[in-house]
């Protein structure tokens, strides 16, 4: 089993403990930790309409479904906390609590000009990393 696999057990071995171990008990179970696991990674506000529209579509009335988020949901995003502390919630702001930070390339160095006298497959003047012919020689 690969590591992400050993990883959704673990985080769902609670609900999986309350199965009778039936194929459809443990499929059920491994179901509502996937859900669960998505939630804990959707902001606060991602995960509330989420919920609303969960009770629409178990057809539970407000107790029942109050009942099944504070005694199974709520608990399994708070594991998902715990057990994977370095997973942000998806659009995570930045600590201004300004937009998502983007997640984008490192930028490379400028490319001012040509360096005369550099061979074609020399390591570029301008400290990209690059060869020059791939950087500054085109």
């Amino acid at each position: 089993m690969g590591v992400m696999a050993e990883s959704m057990v673990a985080y769902a071995q609670p609900l999986l403990d309350e199965t009778d171990g039936s194929p459809a008990q443990v499929q059920n179970a491994l179901t509502l930790a996937q859900l669960c696991w998505n939630l804990a990674l959707l902001p606060e506000l991602g995960s509330d309409d989420s919920l609303s529209e969960m009770r629409k579509a178990l057809k539970m009335d407000e107790d029942e479904f109050e009942g099944f988020r504070r005694d199974i949901i709520l608990p399994m995003i708070q594991r998902h906390h715990e057990m994977f502390p370095g997973l942000a919630p998806i659009g995570s702001m930045d600590e201004s609590g300004g937009l998502p930070v983007p997640r984008t390339r490192p930028a490379t160095a400028s490319r001012a000009g040509k360096f005369p006298g550099t061979g074609r497959n020399e390591p570029c003047p301008c400290n990209s990393g690059k060869k020059y012919k791939r950087c500054c020689g085109r």
